[in-house]
């Protein structure tokens, strides 16, 4: 795959084929040569008095067929059989006599016309004419709207984004009604030219950020855009972190409320997933659900959920190195139970523990990965199956299927799909310095964790804004959730800053 540093080879798609010409026959030669081997790609001709006066051409699994017979090719043929019609050989007399539907569009080269029909338009070719009519009657497959299966509410929208950008950007035109919603709209990848849509509101974005993200977009060279991801790993600071500065959301509601915070919104046509930036380190701890309960029971959640996420990095790393180098910690009764329940394993807390995780994590995988109807099952007993088996077996002592459990559980309450796999990950070099440095080497992790989100950015926004730097007003939103009534200013990233540029 051609990658952001092929940049010399112009793509086959962008290289000029010439211009429309009043020689019908020369201009169906040309695109017919262009769309050589593909079946799909009808060329209807529609012939008055004895010669060829129009070819409709179209993608055939791309275009609804029932707008094409009625708004195109009914008119068209109707006016064929019609001896007392006076027929105009302008190509714009067809706007006026023939085509009744909206969105009409000119083409005067033939590479425009190849990109309209990639993209599920009709193109109408007239004999005598420069110029061609692109006519938009798109029937894509696409599913309906359905609550987005990453990010569940109990209470709150149920509409989630689908693999239609026009859909998606309705979705978020609905909630904003202001003409200060802006969308400028990128076509990425050579092969693939997927549509690529910057959302923003213009006066609440900050006006730097916008034009370093659109910037950022226009550099990008690939060969195919299959999914956002693409263009997150692209336009990301510090593509080596295990902290993503991009965040995903399939939700409409959260992508609103993104923009109302001064924040970007990229969606891209073929992906229910659509990225908000700039991202914190809080914004990864915030569910859409916290806006849409009670103040009090929000807040009482994040609190929650942070513990839980000291948890998850820790706990394993914190029984591997009391175990091994500080008994002296433990209570004795609580260390005679665990000295008691080690006896029989024969490795030590580190490969136990690491073991442990591994297979955690294998099943986990595996849950995902299976059908839906027996992928839970089959992680849950696993999980039973191979725990209790192993304690009885005397492979694995039972507090580290206790902890390995608890840190499972842990990792779960994160919000963010995509910040929780950075959590997940950081699990492992903790266990290898808890292994071998004991607390020493915990505290040297944490220590390194907190350096590097200090001065992680994400777009010139620091990424533990507005923890450090503190911002006392902006801190009503990030550990606590003060009432709506309350929230008097936007986040950091509507705030004015000098962005940097790469």
């Amino acid at each position: 795959m051609k990658t952001g540093r092929d940049r010399g080879k112009v793509p086959f798609e962008e290289e000029d084929h010439g211009e429309v010409v009043p020689d019908l026959a020369y201009n169906e030669s040309a695109l017919k040569s262009i769309f050589r081997g593909c079946s799909d790609v009808i060329f209807r001709s529609i012939r008055l008095g004895g010669e060829t006066r129009w070819i409709v051409v179209y993608i055939s699994s791309l275009v609804d067929k029932k707008m094409l017979d009625e708004h195109i090719l009914s008119p068209l043929i109707k006016r064929r059989t019609n001896p007392n019609e006076n027929v105009s050989g302008s190509i714009e007399a067809l706007d006026d006599l023939f085509i009744s539907i909206g969105e009409i569009t000119l083409a005067s080269k033939i590479s425009e016309i190849v990109r309209y029909v990639l993209n599920g338009y009709a193109v109408v070719l007239a004999a005598g004419n420069r110029r061609a009519m692109a006519v938009s009657v798109s029937g894509k497959a696409q599913r309906s709207l359905e609550e987005p299966t990453s990010e569940p509410v109990i209470r709150g929208p149920k509409d989630g984004f689908i693999e239609n950008n026009s859909t998606n950007i309705g979705l978020i035109r609905s909630r904003l009604k202001t003409s200060r919603l802006k969308i400028e709209t990128f076509t990425v990848g050579d092969l693939t030219q997927t549509e690529v849509a910057l959302t923003y509101i213009e006066g609440v974005s900050d006006a730097s950020l916008v034009e370093e993200v659109r910037k950022r977009i226009s550099e990008i060279r690939i060969d195919g855009v299959l999914d956002s991801n693409n263009i997150e790993e692209f336009i990301e600071d510090t593509a080596f972190s295990p902290f993503p500065q991009v965040q995903s959301t399939e939700r409409p509601d959260v992508a609103a409320a993104g923009l109302l915070g001064g924040n970007i919104a990229i969606l891209v046509d073929s992906t229910p997933f659509a990225l908000l930036l700039p991202m914190t380190f809080w914004a990864g701890m915030q569910a859409s659900e916290d806006y849409y309960i009670r103040w009090p029971i929000a807040t009482f959640v994040r609190w929650i959920r942070l513990i839980f996420l000291m948890i998850a990095i820790f706990a394993p790393a914190l029984y591997v190195a009391v175990t091994t180098f500080h008994q002296e910690m433990i209570p004795t009764s609580l260390l005679l139970s665990i000295a008691g329940s080690r006896e029989p394993v024969p490795f030590p807390a580190l490969i136990e523990a690491l073991l442990m995780e591994i297979i955690f994590e294998a099943l986990r995988e595996a849950g995902i990965r299976l059908p839906k109807q027996i992928g839970q099952a089959i992680s849950i007993v696993g999980a039973l199956v191979i725990g209790q088996a192993a304690v009885q077996a005397g492979i694995i002592s039972a507090p580290v299927v206790i902890i390995v459990s608890i840190t499972g559980i842990a990792s779960f309450t994160i919000p963010r799909y995509s910040f929780a796999n950075g959590i997940r990950l950081l699990r492992f070099p903790m266990l290898f310095l808890a292994g071998t440095l004991g607390l020493y080497g915990i505290a040297l992790g944490f220590l390194g964790i907190l350096l590097h989100v200090c001065t992680l950015r994400s777009f010139g926004v620091p990424y533990f804004a507005p923890v450090a730097p503190l911002s006392l007003r902006h801190l009503k939103d990030v550990v606590l959730r003060v009432p709506v009534w309350n929230k008097t200013s936007r986040p950091p990233a509507a705030e004015s800053e000098e962005r940097g540029t790469r």
